[in-house]
């Protein structure tokens, strides 16, 4: 009980994690006030709250396979904004013109909270029903959280003692990698619900890597690493890593070849 809710809060809050020590990196790039953390962290805790206690409610939507496409909209709809982020972010570092990229920080802050957030309520609330859990799961969680919360800020650290511009490099590459592993775990969600076709994955590496492991549980928020893909999940993966690298080099030429 205690290894297993390390390592399903751990899965959660490291994506949570990641995504905020870049946002608060970043933000630091462009001298933002980091009042916007805060505004996020009170909406994505609400979030999680209501969606996790109403989760019975959600999960008969779309004939009782609701809970696994709103979750995949959710994580479709984070991608989505940080797209816009990335717009907005290179715009504003070569223009100083920002107006709307802290809103869009709360945007993603708050939507990824409530998605991870309500996930550890419904495991705390399952696991706590049978009393002799109660003791094991919580210290399981606290560590798990405690070791997600300490790579976030390692990551933060790490990027604040790189050299200025390939900081925010490997920021933005971390970025996109983080936000293409949450299009593969859509699509997985998807095939969970059968709106997308199931298929053979194309390798199996767990046994090299596990990804119940606590290393597993890393590159899973990092890269979005499945030991078994499939094909389809490979293809939204690869997508997800095309459209923004592009649209970040697009911008990069754009407004260097101006200034």
């Amino acid at each position: 009980m205690l290894l297993s809710a390390v390592i399903i809060v751990l899965r959660e809050v490291l994506e949570a994690a990641l995504l905020f020590s870049i946002f608060l990196f970043l933000g630091n790039e462009l001298k933002l006030k980091q009042t916007w953390f805060f505004g996020a962290l009170v909406l994505g805790l609400m979030g999680a709250i209501s969606y996790g206690l109403n989760i019975g409610w959600v999960s008969d939507w779309f004939e009782g396979v609701g809970q696994e496409v709103t979750n995949a909209l959710i994580q479709f709809l984070i991608y989505f904004f940080v797209l816009i982020y990335i717009y907005l972010f290179i715009q504003a570092y070569y223009q100083n013109h920002n107006k709307w990229i802290i809103l869009i920080m709360i945007l993603v802050g708050s939507l990824i909270i409530s998605r991870e957030g309500a996930e550890i309520l419904l495991y705390y609330l399952s696991v706590t029903r049978n009393e002799s859990n109660r003791i094991p799961a919580t210290m399981g969680m606290i560590i798990g959280a405690s070791i997600g919360l300490s790579v976030g800020f390692l990551f933060y650290y790490l990027l604040k003692m790189v050299k200025a511009f390939s900081s925010t490099i490997i920021a933005f590459i971390l970025l996109i990698l983080v936000s293409a592993g949450l299009v593969s775990q859509a699509s997985m969600l998807l095939i969970q619900a059968d709106w997308l076709p199931a298929q053979l994955p194309l390798w199996n590496t767990s046994a090299w890597l596990s990804e119940k492991s606590v290393m597993g549980q890393l590159v899973y928020a990092l890269l979005g690493y499945e030991s078994t893909p499939t094909l389809i999940q490979l293809i939204f993966y690869l997508s997800a890593l095309i459209i923004p690298s592009t649209l970040s080099l697009f911008l990069y030429f754009k407004y260097s070849s101006q200034s």
